[in-house]
């Protein structure tokens, strides 16, 4: 007679092994890599089941990080920048070695202080075709590109655009200096001389156009 499977039972929550953090489905974790050299892997828990023998494995939805994905690692994504992926996979509970939190790209542009483990997301990557939703984002500059959160940019007081200070022939420390700024094409000629650069804080998540993108 062929052996039945195994029964899991669902639990409600799991406490990381050697500390008092207490993690639940829809928790987002860091996970020991193989290589101790290796960034901690990110996830968000789905389900949390132990067997008969009390061995906990957690169902998760994998984060990938830029380098990951097909496209690799672009000019415009932040250092804490992830994807959500369609990659699920199973688990040994044991491999979680802490908590994190991932925000909504909004929310992480708000923060004060960013901690070691606080992440963003502002894309969906499917791992198999490499496709991102949404296939749209905002872009700014002349560069035309979307918002990198650990960059500089001086916003013009005219068109109300975000700049990088080098794409306006200003190095950072002066965009940090100056009081006014006013792009090129709003100046007029008389404007140009007198006019000075510079108000350094961040832009929106929302720009005044946007990039199509199918894949990074």
């Amino acid at each position: 007679m062929a052996k039945s499977r195994t029964s899991k039972r669902e639990l409600d929550s799991y406490t990381i092994r050697d500390t008092n953090k207490v993690v639940k489905a829809g928790d987002c974790v860091l996970l020991r890599p193989s290589d101790s050299d290796m960034a901690p892997y990110v996830a968000r828990v789905e389900k949390i089941e132990a067997d008969h023998r009390n061995n906990v494995t957690v169902r998760v939805r994998w984060y990938y990080r830029p380098e990951e994905s097909k496209g690799g690692r672009r000019q415009f994504h932040g250092a804490k920048e992830l994807f959500l992926s369609d990659h699920y996979d199973i688990q040994s509970a044991n491999t979680i070695e802490g908590m994190c939190t991932v925000h909504t790209f909004k929310n992480y542009t708000k923060l004060q202080n960013v901690g070691n483990d606080d992440y963003f997301c502002r894309f969906e990557y499917k791992a198999t075709t490499g496709a991102f939703t949404p296939d749209r984002v905002a872009v700014y500059c002349k560069c035309e590109m979307p918002y990198n959160p650990d960059d500089l940019m001086v916003q013009c007081e005219g068109c109300k655009d975000w700049f990088h200070p080098a794409c306006v022939d200003m190095t950072a420390e002066e965009a940090k200096m100056v009081a006014h700024f006013v792009c090129s094409e709003c100046l007029s000629d008389k404007d140009r001389k007198k006019s000075e650069n510079a108000h350094p804080t961040s832009p929106s998540p929302n720009g005044k156009a946007v990039l199509k993108r199918q894949k990074m």
